[in-house]
């Protein structure tokens, strides 16, 4: 038997002046765009932005509906949105802010799995890594260098035969 430790480096930033002026302003447009959720089930309120290679910005915000599960994620409604308006473009970074309109989020929320698995098809794709910032209403502001950072055992096109 073999035992492997799989592991990625995680930057954390105590407020936005510690970043980059373009990583503050993809923060900034994830905000806003998270004003625009439609959350009324969950009141939990998620927006994000993508910055494309071409200098492009594309929002996304979470889309509930009373028929769970058939709503939509800020992250999968920004990259698929980016995906058919500049195909071939590739993604650089990501920032995904949260909200909840019932109580403090002090802490970052990761992309859930469904998609953390889009993106990092995205990222296959392209063979780049998606960066990708995390913030709350307060506290740290998390940065990661790759979504297959935190999906470090992705399930790609291989198995299906197609590499």
């Amino acid at each position: 038997m073999e035992k492997k430790q799989i592991s990625f480096e995680l930057s954390i930033f105590e407020n936005m002046e510690e970043l980059s002026q373009s990583e503050q302003k993809l923060l900034q447009v994830a905000d806003r765009a998270r004003e625009n959720a439609y959350a009324p089930y969950s009141n939990f309120q998620v927006g994000a932005a993508l910055l494309l290679e071409n200098g492009e910005i594309i929002i996304g915000s979470n889309q509930e509906n009373a028929s769970y599960p058939s709503g939509l994620c800020a992250e999968r409604v920004a990259v698929f949105q980016a995906g058919a308006r500049f195909p071939g473009v590739a993604i650089k970074m990501l920032a995904i802010t949260v909200a909840s309109k019932e109580h403090l989020v002090d802490s970052p929320a990761a992309p859930c799995g469904n998609c953390r698995q889009s993106i990092m098809e995205y990222e296959q794709n392209q063979k780049s890594p998606i960066v990708l910032l995390l913030k709350a209403e307060k506290g740290p502001i998390y940065k990661c260098n790759s979504m297959g950072d935190i999906l470090p055992l992705a399930f790609n096109s291989s198995f299906l035969g197609d590499s």
